[in-house]
């Protein structure tokens, strides 16, 4: 026979209420555990945002673009005209293509007369650049006072650069010192340029008789060549969008802007041109060109 169960059944409570139970916690979870910004307006965390992007690029120009290179108005393509200097001129290579020197002569730069032109002559130890004699010859031609650079490759040897900058130019009395112009320094070291560079410098000088002028931007001049073997050569520093030059140390030229617009220099608004500033009067600027006692020496 069986005997009936001494134990006592276990309560369970109704189906519906644990369930109901079940849902209430986790509903209390999620709300407990939603971020603060969930309880943020959209339009106020759109705003939130917009302004800490327009802090971010406000600090990144700030430290980054407005003290060493380029402003925002360089997107648009607009240039400055820094007050204060009466000596204009232009720098020019096969960029500029075919230039009419007729017009070029009674052309002006923020109403000041185009008195000096650089013109791109060789680079590195093979190029020479297409339109160097046709602008060389047509410069003097024109009364405008003229120059010649080389651009410097950091990939061959400064000595053979020097030479053949040598064999392919020959400047003339009344002719502006030569120019190197040094923008890139590829895989040397600071000290391996600066040794590179001051090969070329020598072997020039030591032809010339004169000093060649360094041309070279703001910062890559502060990051390179900040040393006083090099403070005996005149400076010629690119530094554009800028009211100032903010290099404080003894300059000879200032490359203000590389879109400027000349009449003579091409007919479209596209056709631009590196214009430049002589910190200096026209007298003095005479006084820096080659004279005849300098040239007497030359090896032809």
């Amino acid at each position: 026979m069986n005997k009936p169960s001494t134990k006592t059944p276990k309560k369970r409570a109704p189906r519906s209420f644990a369930a109901g139970s079940s849902a209430s916690c986790r509903h209390k979870r999620r709300k407990k555990g939603e971020g603060w910004w969930n309880r943020i307006p959209l339009w106020a965390l759109i705003t939130g945002i917009g302004i800490a992007v327009a802090i971010y690029v406000f600090v990144l120009i700030k430290i980054f673009v407005d003290p060493f290179s380029f402003r925002w108005n360089a997107i648009y393509g607009e240039g400055v005209n820094p007050a204060g200097f009466e000596v204009r001129g232009i720098d020019i290579s096969r960029y500029q293509d075919h230039i009419d020197w007729s017009r070029l002569r009674n052309a002006d730069i923020n109403g000041m007369p185009v008195r000096f032109a650089f013109i791109k002559a060789t680079e590195g130890t093979d190029l020479i650049d297409p339109y160097f004699n046709e602008n060389f010859y047509q410069a003097r031609q024109n009364g405008i006072l003229r120059g010649a650079y080389h651009f410097f490759s950091p990939r061959t040897d400064a000595r053979q650069q020097a030479r053949f900058f040598l064999r392919q130019v020959h400047l003339e009395a009344g002719d502006l010192p030569p120019v190197l112009d040094v923008e890139t320094r590829g895989n040397l070291t600071k000290k391996e340029l600066q040794t590179a560079v001051k090969k070329w410098l020598d072997v020039v000088e030591q032809h010339y008789g004169v000093k060649p002028i360094i041309y070279t931007g703001y910062a890559f001049k502060m990051e390179n060549f900040n040393d006083t073997i090099f403070d005996a050569y005149p400076y010629w520093i690119a530094h554009y969008y800028v009211d100032e030059l903010k290099y404080k140390g003894k300059w000879t030229f200032w490359q203000y802007t590389d879109v400027g617009r000349v009449d003579g220099i091409g007919t479209r608004h596209e056709d631009v041109v590196d214009c430049n500033i002589f910190n200096g009067t026209q007298q003095e600027l005479l006084d820096l060109t080659m004279r005849e006692e300098q040239l007497d020496n030359i090896e032809l």
